[in-house]
């Protein structure tokens, strides 16, 4: 597979955890949903930087 094919896959699976979790937990909280977003995209970033960008 191409790099850019593992990079939109990749933030695909990002954005959808995103919006489940939103929906599913944090609906009407706005506090708690920003701040676990943000832990859910530094996750999603440090698992690529330690990961997927040193395979390819």
């Amino acid at each position: 597979m191409s790099k850019n094919l593992i990079v939109v896959i990749y933030l695909l699976a990002m954005v959808a955890s995103v919006v489940v979790i939103d929906l599913l937990f944090f609906r009407h909280r706005f506090r708690e949903r920003l701040i676990f977003n943000i832990g859910i995209v530094m996750v999603y970033i440090a698992f690529y930087l330690a990961y997927i960008s040193q395979h390819h």
